[in-house]
């Protein structure tokens, strides 16, 4: 039986199977979507990634990831936008719907509104590659707990500003950890949908207590994001496409026989996923 709208970032299985075994269970479980990421790609190589996508018939909803754009000296931003326009060939190879950009954090500074312009300046280096390569850039808002480090975009409203700032082709991956909590977060979502930015949608769970500010992402009805209202308002923007699932759990759901992971999220995605009609 096959699961319509639910597609399984293989994060969520890193620790189970490399990407062919992964993409192999997916499919066992109905699953006919999957979001790889670069390593898992470069583990198996990309020519096999390329065959692993096409004998099984997937749709590839997202690659992670491209991004971490600012550095503290000119040579490594080229490095980091030379790194990117190897990315973007990826996910063309791949097909897939889109590249996703975790921006980047600070360069060893203190400074946030610099890395934030490195982060603008990167995306326009790469915009015309993607463009010709019909590759579409997503930029992911993380949560402000990873400003310092992993990303100095934290709410979807930045993130749709540095977007419409660059140019109409780019738009957004909307992640339920990342921006549950942000105020306005509807307006906004309206917003991405009205300006036809919404690329990806990606769920999981927000857990409390959180035990890892990385590794302790939940599985769906575990924590406390509404789900159903969460999906609600990103349809009512207009996106219907595949919800994501992305999850990095080092002390529990990687620590799980991979086919009871996808099970459970299955039926996670079945019961508690779709939209609310309030």
């Amino acid at each position: 039986m096959s699961v319509p709208g639910l597609s399984i970032n293989l994060a969520t299985v890193r620790k189970q199977w490399n990407m062919r075994e992964a993409a192999e269970a997916c499919v066992r479980h109905g699953i006919t979507a999957i979001a790889p990421w670069r390593d898992q790609v470069d583990a198996i190589g990309l020519d096999e990634a390329v065959r692993v996508v096409r004998d099984l018939g997937l749709q590839v909803t997202g690659l992670c990831r491209g991004g971490m754009f600012p550095a503290a000296t000119a040579e490594l931003r080229q490095a980091a936008i030379d790194d990117n326009l190897r990315a973007i060939d990826e996910a063309h190879a791949l097909n897939a719907d889109c590249l996703v950009l975790v921006v980047g954090g600070l360069p060893g500074t203190r400074d946030i509104e610099g890395a934030r312009m490195m982060v603008q300046d990167g995306i326009e280096a790469i915009r015309a590659h993607a463009a010709q390569a019909a590759v579409k850039l997503a930029i992911e808002p993380l949560h402000p707990m990873y400003a310092a480090d992993r990303s100095c975009v934290n709410t979807l409203q930045q993130a749709l500003d540095m977007a419409g700032a660059i140019g109409p082709e780019i738009g957004v991956a909307i992640d339920t950890y990342h921006v549950w909590w942000e105020p306005g977060l509807a307006d906004q979502i309206a917003r991405a949908g009205h300006e036809n930015r919404i690329f990806a949608h990606h769920i999981c769970d927000w857990l409390v207590p959180t035990r890892d500010l990385l590794l302790d992402r939940g599985m769906m009805g575990d924590g406390v994001i509404d789900l159903a209202g969460f999906r609600a308002m990103i349809e009512k923007a207009g996106y219907h496409g595949p919800q994501e699932v992305e999850i990095f759990s080092a002390q529990d759901w990687w620590t799980r026989d991979g086919d009871e992971v996808l099970r459970i999220c299955i039926e996670r995605f079945q019961s508690l996923c779709a939209a609310r009609q309030d």
